[in-house]
């Protein structure tokens, strides 16, 4: 029986079965098939206008992957964000809002909860200063920030590549260092629809996945200091030696502590948790020694009731040229009269 609080460990055996076409896999395959039926259906019916996409007055770039689990879109939204915002642009955020406890359109505000508006919206928020808004359907919430924000002139959708009722007009797909693992569909493998498929732009934390978009590599590290409540910075030099209790409840936790290690911490315990987990019921260790790290994602969520908590944020590094790609494909927008 899993642990309460942890990943199960068929999850992790699932997740360790998608990178190869063994046994697990091949016994999932006539799933993947049906899987695959039912997305093709779907896709067809959005290209036959039988299901519609709405489209929005301002140029919308979506932020996503075709694996399941983590791939890192939400640093990526963030540093797309910020440039074009150094460009001059006026960009808003909208997000479905995974792992809240509402289910309502709304904006989210600094001093909004992760319960109320899901924590990656929450984080993007608070770092980026752009107005961000969640709703099951994105285009609702684009409408809602459109409407509450009329300065902004563009719109970036974290996830939601497979959102196909709402318009997008370009898609950047993000690529964990797993690639597209053993190029099946779910249950068998990882993709939620088949790859390589048409996206305008492709970052990859491992080798190419394959494909003819413009293709990007993607360094993932965590900065060189952590955070804490107040937004001070403390450099993890100076964490070296102490007593720690790191935790992450993330798709890919065990990367967070790798990532720990590679700055020379060596926490004392660590803990995974499910991605999202609302520490609702969380527990954080007896021993008072020690002291809590964790990615930013679960601080939006601790710093409420551990305030002493210090977050590591996660530093994406994206050539240039992905941002020069970037411009060139708003540029044609522009001319074309979006």
């Amino acid at each position: 029986m899993a642990t309460p609080g942890r990943p199960s460990p068929l999850a992790e055996r699932l997740r360790g079965a998608w990178q190869q076409r063994g046994a697990l896999a091949l016994a999932l395959w006539p799933l993947s098939l049906l899987y695959g039926v039912l997305t093709a259906l779907r896709r067809a019916l959005y290209r036959t206008g039988l299901l519609r996409s709405e489209r929005l007055p301002v140029p919308v770039i979506v932020v996503g992957n075709v694996i399941a689990g983590g791939a890192g879109k939400t640093p990526v939204t963030l540093a797309v964000v910020r440039h074009l915002q150094a460009r001059g642009w006026r960009p808003g955020v909208i997000s479905r809002g995974y792992g809240r406890a509402t289910a309502d359109c709304r904006e989210v505000l600094p001093a909004s909860s992760a319960a109320e508006v899901g924590d990656e919206p929450l984080l993007i928020a608070r770092a980026s200063g752009a107005p961000v808004f969640v709703a099951r359907r994105r285009a609702q919430a684009g409408r809602a920030l459109l409407a509450a924000h009329p300065a902004t002139n563009i719109l970036v959708c974290d996830d939601g590549l497979q959102h196909l009722a709402l318009a997008r007009d370009l898609e950047v797909c993000v690529f964990n260092d797993e690639g597209a693992g053993n190029g099946w569909l779910l249950p068998a493998g990882p993709l939620r629809e088949p790859w390589p498929r048409a996206v305008d732009l492709v970052l990859h934390a491992g080798s190419s996945p394959g494909g003819v978009a413009p293709q990007f590599a993607l360094l993932r590290e965590l900065a060189a200091h952590a955070v804490n409540a107040s937004g001070q910075h403390l450099p993890l030099e100076q964490l070296r030696g102490e007593p720690l209790h790191a935790l992450a409840a993330i798709a890919r936790p065990h990367d967070f502590f790798a990532m720990l290690h590679a700055r020379g911490l060596q926490p004392e315990s660590e803990e995974a948790l499910p991605d999202h987990y609302d520490f609702s019921s969380w527990q954080r260790p007896p021993d008072k020694r020690l002291r809590l790290i964790c990615t930013e994602k679960d601080a939006v969520k601790l710093w409420p009731t551990h305030p002493d908590a210090l977050a590591v944020p996660l530093a994406v590094r994206i050539p240039p040229a992905f941002f020069d790609a970037l411009d060139a494909r708003l540029a044609s927008l522009s001319s074309s009269g979006h």
